[in-house]
């Protein structure tokens, strides 16, 4: 369910959705989602590493971020910063960080100068060998290990 923003400012948020190294599909991908939802973005700030989304729902930007991980790998990364507090109860404001990946999902890669496919993509990434089929995990901290094939 969407919260409404009735009787609050326009400037009003609950959650940072910010974006880095990812590719333009996947930037269309969230507009495209936000605008279905019919979530208020409170502003867009751009820097050098991606861009930034404020916006009025924090349940829905976090649902966001894992379809994200979920349809293009990635990693996710949600942290809540306590804002103030309203009628005793503890009003937090939530960051959420998505880090695109430079391969897709079955994408042919080489890990180690071994041959693999990526098998899938969530918490790590899951890496299938091309010739014996053994399965390794592979944390995103190590993600520049991974070359794609030309």
């Amino acid at each position: 369910m969407v919260r409404s923003i009735e009787g609050k400012r326009l400037e009003y948020y609950e959650a940072i959705l910010q974006l880095r190294d990812i590719t333009q599909e996947i930037f269309d991908y969230v507009v495209e989602q936000v605008g279905q939802a019919g979530i208020h973005i409170a502003k867009t700030v751009e820097s050098k590493q991606g861009i930034d989304l404020y916006l009025a729902d924090s349940d829905f930007t976090k649902g966001l971020s894992k379809k994200l991980q979920k349809k293009f790998g990635g990693r996710i990364l949600i942290t809540a910063t306590l804002f103030t507090k309203k009628d005793g109860k503890d009003i937090y404001r939530t960051t959420v960080l998505f880090r695109g990946v430079p391969f897709a999902k079955e994408a042919s890669v080489t890990y180690e100068d071994e041959p693999y496919f990526i098998k899938s993509m969530g918490k790590e990434i899951i890496l299938q060998h091309a010739l014996s089929g053994k399965k390794i995990r592979v944390k995103y901290s190590d993600k520049n290990r991974i070359k794609a094939k030309p």
